[in-house]
């Protein structure tokens, strides 16, 4: 057996570290792991995860560490290891590839190239041994290897006939017709998710069940513009019940990736810096349409979690907890009535697991998710127990930290920050904010020139179209929340260098890679929301909130092409375009711009407070000629499209007033 010659110990990302020590000769993504299989003309295993992965964790520990599947794949193959979070466009290309080729995708993926990288077999976990009709990988190399050998003609010609197929695919998606700019979209969503949600738990459709807030905050959205009372009802269903279950983390709060069924009790349990931010928005949102204390209380929670254990000391967020504790899914979380009260003594310890529902009989493998099962003011008056357990649950068992800064998750908990600030008034939260926001210009920015991440002081290679879309919208964010225009000539910058970078001049819309990354088989554009909005919904909004904020002609130019080219797109699952969705609402139903005359001494969180997240806040200072003092008191300027409301000395605006003259 050959001497192991792994490179992945040379690596900075946590995912890739993880299998830097297995006897697999592991290449990370680069042109000489290509050079080296074309001159000794092997396939290549382009095997693609994340550092959390639960299945990623499973395939490793089976497979990988096996020293004879090790031999095989040495021997008859080129390995690449990928971080999807760090290569954004390999995992879209090659997830393409996956979902053409079996109907579905997911991770760990593993997919079979030529050595001109091209894909001729895809598919997602494979166990190390064939069973209950899944190929085992052990003898998918077998059969690889031999068809290899001896048939790689048909190996190539599929792979060239998956690459055709795929370009022209993403050729007819690049120009579909132009979509109409009116409000039909809406209401087609809004319809197709109220077909589709669950009256008794919350959620839409069946297990598993993904939080997926811009759903929620594109039903908020509309509610709050049209005063439909079914589309805050299906929102709120789903935000209490994510909560009450195992979802939420009502230890150490934080929310899972997402549920394994219907009732939001079972999570996956691993936690993600994304889901947590976009949460927090949706939360701060429900309290803006609401002032209920549940949904901020809930926000700041959130927050909390990701301050006391996903913040870096100079002000970066990690990217995300695993959800296995020494190999076992789960075990950090769960409990037994025992643990309970061996921490917190018998009375409280019995109180508490009547409210959170610990038996002894358990709900997980024998123990208990901790979920709410009494009511929340019941909750309130057990909230001086979390400490201990937090303290006895970290003396118990650890989780992995993936410790990447990504600029694309950051943006996004930047831009959370800075609404929670604006609906709460507490200021720690625009001061971390504004933190991180610095420390992304100093660590991730060089002049307009993003960079994907860093750990440990290394950064990783150019930026894609999602880290500019995210990082402008956390600049906005921050501009509507402190009025200083610094924020908002960077996030112009930044837009600007999309464009100039990403954006399709013939069809519209924006790639996910640009002239400043690697080549590869084929040129992307991603535009269905999933987990996270895709950089072309978030750069539709960037676009709207410019365009209104500046009365810039040229963003207004922009502004409608990438509006009509996602409308084309979204035109038949309007429901997967959430994000987009509330960039066309925002174009339809414009926000309020909103000049503010401060009187002296008047408390600037109070008056952020008092106006809705989606207010479009122009001036907010001392009185000047323009903007003066009405009967000396502050006074608020209020235009909506192209009418201006009096002056006023309270905010009064609301959207169903308006909706009908504005929208055809």
């Amino acid at each position: 057996m050959t001497e192991t010659q792994n490179r992945l110990i040379y690596e900075s990302s946590p995912y890739l570290l993880q299998h830097a020590y297995q006897p697999v000769n592991w290449y990370p993504w680069c042109s000489e792991a290509f050079d080296y299989a074309k001159e000794k003309d092997l396939p290549v295993l382009v095997s693609i995860g994340y550092s959390t992965c639960h299945w990623c964790h499973v395939m490793a520990h089976e497979s990988f560490e096996d020293e004879q599947i090790a031999a095989l794949l040495n021997e008859k193959f080129v390995a690449v290891k990928v971080d999807r979070e760090e290569r954004p466009d390999v995992d879209s290309i090659y997830m393409k590839v996956c979902q053409a080729m079996t109907g579905s995708g997911g991770w760990p993926l593993n997919v079979f190239l030529t050595p001109d990288r091209k894909p001729f077999f895809a598919g997602t976990y494979f166990p190390k041994n064939s069973r209950q009709g899944m190929i085992g990988f052990r003898q998918l190399l077998s059969a690889i290897s031999e068809k290899w050998a001896d048939n790689r003609k048909e190996l190539v010609r599929s792979a060239d006939e998956i690459v055709e197929a795929l370009a022209r695919q993403e050729s007819t998606g690049k120009r579909p017709e132009r979509g109409t700019l009116d409000k039909r979209l809406l209401n087609k969503a809004a319809e197709q998710f109220a077909a589709t949600f669950d009256r008794q738990y919350g959620g839409f459709g069946t297990a598993p069940k993904f939080p997926t807030p811009h759903n929620l905050l594109f039903l908020l959205d509309q509610y709050g513009k049209t005063g439909k009372d079914h589309l805050l009802e299906m929102a709120e269903k789903t935000l209490e019940q994510m909560y009450r279950g195992g979802l939420f983390d009502h230890i150490g709060f934080g929310f899972s990736r997402y549920s394994t069924d219907r009732e939001f009790l079972v999570p996956h349990f691993e936690k993600m810096l994304y889901d947590n931010a976009l949460l927090i928005m949706a939360y701060a949102k429900a309290y803006d349409v609401t002032k209920k204390e549940f949904y901020l209380e809930t926000a700041e929670q959130t927050a909390e979690y990701l301050l006391r254990e996903m913040k870096q000391e100079d002000g970066g967020f990690y990217s995300a907890q695993d959800a296995d504790s020494e190999g076992v899914e789960g075990r950090y979380y769960i409990f037994t009535p025992e643990e309970i009260c061996h921490v917190l003594g018998e009375k409280k310890g019995k109180a508490f697991c009547r409210c959170y529902g610990i038996t002894k009989r358990g709900n997980f493998e024998g123990k208990s998710i901790v979920h709410l099962t009494g009511d929340i003011k019941e909750a309130k008056q057990l909230s001086d127990c979390l400490p201990a357990l937090r303290e006895y649950r970290k003396s118990r068992s650890r989780l992995h930290l993936d410790d990447k800064i990504l600029t694309a998750w950051n943006g996004l908990a930047i831009a959370a920050l800075a609404q929670l600030y604006r609906v709460s008034g507490n200021e720690v939260y625009l001061e971390e904010a504004v933190n991180c926001e610095r420390f992304l210009m100093e660590n991730l920015c060089i002049s307009d020139r993003l960079y994907v991440g860093c750990r440990n002081g290394t950064r990783s290679g150019p930026g894609y179209l999602d880290d500019y879309a995210f990082a402008a919208f956390a600049l906005l964010e921050l501009y509507q929340a402190t009025q200083e225009q610094e924020y908002l000539g960077q996030a112009q910058k930044l837009c600007l260098k999309a464009v100039d970078e990403f954006w399709d001049e013939k069809a519209g819309g924006f790639y996910l890679s640009g002239g400043e990354n690697e080549t590869l088989i084929l040129q992307t554009k991603e535009t269905y929301d999933g987990a996270v909005p895709s950089g072309n919904s978030v750069m539709a909004y960037n676009l709207v909130r410019m365009s209104q904020m500046t009365d810039c002609m040229e963003w207004e130019t922009y502004m409608e092409r990438q509006l009509e080219f996602l409308a084309g797109q979204a035109a038949f699952m309007p429901t997967g375009h959430a994000f987009f969705l509330l960039a066309l609402s925002a174009y339809l139903f414009p926000a309020p711009r909103v000049a503010v005359a401060m009187q002296p001494g008047a408390d600037r969180k109070e008056i952020l407070k008092n106006m809705p997240l989606e207010a479009l806040i122009t001036a907010l200072g001392e009185p000047t000629e323009e903007y003066s003092l009405r009967d000396g008191q502050t006074t608020y300027y209020v235009c909506v499209g192209h009418t201006c409301l009096p002056p006023s000395n309270k905010f009064g605006y609301s959207w169903p007033l308006f909706a009908k003259k504005l929208v055809k």
